[in-house]
């Protein structure tokens, strides 16, 4: 996390800071990314960044923080608005296309996802940090199903909402495979969420 010192700037200088450093993760990945190039978009000192980040991992995890917290929101308030209009199943179809939605509203923070997913190591140990506050989001799906009647009331809802998350985690590793996603293609990275859906919902056992 951030430094007191980073809170304490005026917004107009934190925000200087934020875009200079989005826009240089974006460009580059995090092992090419250079402080002093942020530093110097961000019209502060070297020596200063030093005062409000203790080193490029931590203004880095600090930037997917912002991320993940900006596309949880969009994403819920995109759920609240369509939840009366979908089944619990089509609803979880629907996160996921809010998904991209957002991605293509913000495309830098897109490339800034889309530099992480190729840097396994990296995005092991980031994400790892975010898979509590994933599985709660599933969960209270997941709650909301049984209780429609659309989810099996004797599922554990906390093991299949980590369970949930592992497996959107894994996604990545597909959506992610050529280092980008082609927004303008949404339909080939929703083949690869229709396949992990057709399972959630359907299981493995054959039926008749």
């Amino acid at each position: 996390m951030p430094k007191e010192t980073f809170f304490n700037l005026v917004n107009e200088k934190k925000e200087r800071v934020i875009e200079a450093a989005i826009d240089e993760f974006a460009q580059r990945p995090y092992h090419q990314a250079r402080i002093t190039a942020i530093a110097d978009n961000a019209s502060i000192a070297k020596g200063s960044f030093y005062q409000y980040f203790e080193d490029k991992k931590d203004l880095f995890k600090y930037i997917i923080e912002l991320s993940v917290n900006k596309k949880l929101k969009y994403i819920n308030l995109d759920m609240i608005k369509n939840k009366d209009k979908y089944s619990f199943f089509q609803l979880l179809r629907e996160v996921y296309l809010s998904g991209f939605r957002f991605a293509k509203r913000h495309p830098k923070l897109l490339a800034v996802a889309s530099k992480l997913a190729n840097n396994k190591e990296l995005y092991r140990e980031i994400f790892g940090e975010y898979k509590d506050k994933s599985s709660e989001f599933f969960l209270e799906l997941l709650e909301q199903g049984i209780v429609e009647g659309a989810i099996d009331s004797k599922i554990d809802p906390v093991f299949v909402a980590k369970m949930l998350t592992n497996i959107s985690y894994t996604l990545s590793d597909f959506i992610y495979e050529d280092g980008e996603i082609d927004l303008n293609n949404i339909d080939e990275s929703m083949e690869i969420i229709d396949k992990m859906l057709y399972f959630i919902e359907n299981g493995l056992k054959k039926r008749d």
